[in-house]
């Protein structure tokens, strides 16, 4: 997981980025209470990880339980086999079947593969809304100028 990861952070023009550790991931996603869920796509044959899709419950004031699909990651060398469809499509069942009203996900406006992927799929593009964010720094920050 850790090793697709970091390969998506490079794709995304951002390797540098990723402060999350293969301990984090393993005590957030696999202990008592878990923080998100993780499919994982493997060779035919091997264990060798070659996908996944990592999501979590959220929830919505308008719609109620929805899962957020934070990353649907395929290694570059494999992309193209469906792999990555078959990876939301198992996210979607899950969704229908835990009753969310939604599923939701942010696409890099320049990563047209993946936006014409998923617009086959019926995805709405939602343009409308600018995603908001701030890093634990930035609280801090912030939260020590109001004091």
């Amino acid at each position: 997981m850790y090793r697709l990861i970091k390969e998506l952070a490079t794709f995304e023009r951002a390797p540098n980025a990723v402060i999350n550790t293969e301990e984090n991931l393993l005590k957030d996603g696999f202990g008592p209470n878990p923080s998100f869920f993780v499919l994982i796509a493997e060779e035919d044959g091997t264990k060798e990880v070659i996908g996944m899709a990592l999501y979590h419950h959220a929830y919505s004031t308008w719609k109620g339980r929805i899962f957020y699909l934070d990353d649907l990651i395929v290694t570059e060398t494999k992309r193209k086999g469906g792999i990555g469809r078959k990876l939301l499509d198992e996210v979607l069942v899950h969704g229908k079947n835990e009753g969310v009203s939604q599923i939701r996900w942010h696409v890099l406006d320049w990563n047209t593969p993946a936006i014409d992927f998923y617009k086959k799929m019926g995805v709405e593009m939602d343009e409308d809304w600018i995603t908001c964010k701030m890093s634990k720094e930035a609280v801090t920050e912030y939260l020590d100028s109001i004091k």
